[in-house]
C-alpha cells in the first residue's frame, strides 16, 4: 500500500485503484419479472381497478411488509414524500402547528411539513451518529409542536429510547422515518415500530426499492383507517370485496389525495423484499470489515453505532475525515478524488437544511404574504453547527458498493488511504 500512497492521484492523471465494474442497483430478480408479468396480465394495474378474486399486489406487499416488521398495518404510497405527508396528516399536522425535523436529512422531511402549512423546526444532530439529537429536539418543543420526525440516518440510528421517553413525557407523537434504515433493529426490534407511525421510502437508491414508492406502518386501527383514506382520496379497502367490482369503499371521513402505489410498483417491491435479508447480510459483513480497516488510517473513522442498535442498515456508508488530524480540506475535492480512484459514485452528505439549495420554502406559492409568517419558515433562522460540521467532513458510498467482493473492499480502503495521504493536494486554495 505504501507505493500506492505515494502514487499520483487518479484525479490528476494517476492510475486508479479500482477500474472494474461495481454491482449494479437495483437488482431485478426472476421473482421480479414473474410478479411484473402477473400484474400485467391480471386485469388490475391499480388499487382503483376491479377486484379479481384475490388480494391485489398492493395489499400483498402491505401485508408482507407489516409482517416483516411485526406490526398490524401497512399502507403503501407513491413515494417516501407522500408517506411522510399522510403520516403527518394522520397526526393532525397542519397550519398553526410545528414539526420537529433533523437539520441533516433529505429535503422532503421538511418540505412535507411545510406543504401542509406546518412550520418545520430544524434541530441539530448527534455528532456521533448524525441522526437527530434527542436533547436538541426536546429543547425545541413548544405548545405548537404536533409531531417529532425521528430520522434514522447514515448507517446508524437516533436514540429511540430517549425519543420514546420524550414522547411519553410530552404526549407528542413520533414519526420514525426509516428511509435509510429498512430492517435495522434496536434491542432486537425493528425500527419504525417504536413511533406512532413508521415511514419508509422505496425510491431507486434505497436498500429496498421498487423504483419509486413509499410505505407507512402502524399498530393503530384508527390511524390505519386514516392513512388509507389520506392516500386514496378518502377511500379504503372494503372487508367484503366482490369480483368484478372495486374493493374500495368511499369513507370520506378525511380529505384525501391520490398517493396510491401502482400494482407494478407493488409487484416489484414484494419481490425485492424476498432478497432483502440476504443482501443486507452481504452489506453488513463488508461494512464491518471497512469499519475495522478504515479506523486504522489516521484521521479516518466510521460513524458511532449506539450500543442498542443491535442490527444496522447500510444505506449511505459514511466515512468521517477528522479536520483536527488532517487539517483543512475541501470535502467536494475529496469526493472527486475518491470517485476517480474507485470508478464509482461517491457523494457528500445532504447539505444542512438551513443552507440546502433544495429546501426553499419561501419560494412556495402556498406560503402567505405575511412577513411574520414567512420569517417562521425561513431556514436560515436555525443554527445547526453539528450538521454543518458533518457536511464538511464526511463522504459517503452508496450501499450497492458494499455488495461487492473482498477485492472491492480492499480497493475502498486503499483508495481512502491514498487520498488521505495526498490530502495536501486537495486543500482549499489559499
Amino acid at each position: 500500500m505504501t507505493s500506492v500512497r505515494t502514487a499520483p492521484l487518479a484525479l490528476f492523471g494517476g492510475t486508479p485503484v479500482h477500474d472494474r465494474n461495481w454491482p449494479v442497483w437495483p437488482q431485478g430478480s426472476a421473482a421480479t419479472l414473474r410478479n411484473l408479468q402477473e400484474a400485467a396480465t391480471s386485469g388490475r394495474w391499480a388499487i382503483s381497478g376491479t377486484y379479481q378474486g384475490a388480494p391485489c399486489f398492493e395489499q400483498r406487499f402491505a401485508r408482507a411488509f407489516a409482517d416483516y416488521h411485526g406490526v398490524s398495518y401497512a399502507v403503501p404510497t407513491t413515494n417516501g414524500s407522500s408517506a411522510l405527508t399522510i403520516a403527518m396528516e394522520a397526526l393532525g399536522v397542519g397550519p398553526g402547528s410545528e414539526v420537529i425535523v433533523p437539520g441533516l436529512t433529505w429535503v422532503a422531511c421538511a418540505s412535507a411539513a411545510a406543504a401542509l402549512g406546518a412550520v418545520p423546526i430544524l434541530v441539530d444532530v448527534d455528532p456521533g451518529t448524525l441522526s437527530i439529537s434527542a436533547a436538541a429536539a426536546e429543547a425545541a418543543i413548544t405548545p405548537q409542536t404536533r409531531a417529532i420526525l425521528v430520522v434514522h440516518a447514515y448507517c446508524s440510528a437516533a436514540d429511540i429510547d430517549a425519543f420514546v421517553a420524550l414522547s411519553e413525557r410530552t404526549g407528542i407523537p413520533i414519526i420514525e422515518d426509516c428511509s435509510q434504515a429498512h430492517g435495522a433493529e434496536w434491542n432486537g426490534r425493528k425500527v419504525g415500530t417504536f413511533g406512532t407511525i413508521g415511514a419508509f421510502s422505496l425510491q431507486q437508491t434505497k436498500v429496498l426499492t421498487c423504483g419509486e414508492g413509499g410505505i407507512t406502518i402502524t399498530d393503530s386501527p384508527e390511524l390505519y383507517d386514516h392513512l388509507q383514506q389520506f392516500r386514496a382520496n378518502g377511500r379504503r379497502f372494503t372487508a367484503k370485496p366482490v369480483v368484478g367490482e372495486m374493493d374500495l369503499e368511499e369513507a370520506g371521513t378525511v380529505e384525501g389525495h391520490n398517493y396510491c402505489m401502482s400494482e407494478f410498483h407493488a409487484a416489484v417491491a414484494l419481490a425485492q423484499l424476498e432478497d432483502f435479508d440476504k443482501q443486507q447480510a452481504h452489506r453488513l459483513a463488508n461494512a464491518a470489515r471497512l469499519d475495522a480497516e478504515l479506523a486504522r488510517i489516521p484521521g479516518v473513522s466510521p460513524l458511532v453505532l449506539p450500543a442498542n442498535l443491535t442490527k444496522r442498515t447500510v444505506y449511505d456508508y459514511v466515512i468521517r475525515l477528522n479536520p483536527d488530524v488532517l487539517g483543512p480540506f475541501s470535502v467536494s475535492r475529496v469526493v472527486s478524488a475518491l470517485a476517480a480512484e474507485l470508478n464509482c459514485f461517491v457523494e457528500t452528505l445532504d447539505a444542512p437544511l438551513n443552507a440546502n439549495p433544495l429546501y426553499v420554502p419561501l419560494k412556495s406559492p402556498r406560503l402567505p404574504d405575511s412577513d411574520e409568517v414567512r420569517q417562521l419558515f425561513h431556514p436560515g433562522r436555525f443554527e445547526l453547527p453539528e450538521a454543518t460540521a458533518a457536511f464538511h467532513s464526511c463522504v459517503a458510498l452508496l450501499h450497492h458498493s458494499l455488495l461487492g467482493t473482498d477485492d472491492d473492499m480492499t480497493a475502498i480502503v486503499t483508495a481512502v488511504d491514498k487520498v488521505v495521504a495526498n490530502i495536501d493536494h486537495l486543500r482549499p486554495e489559499q
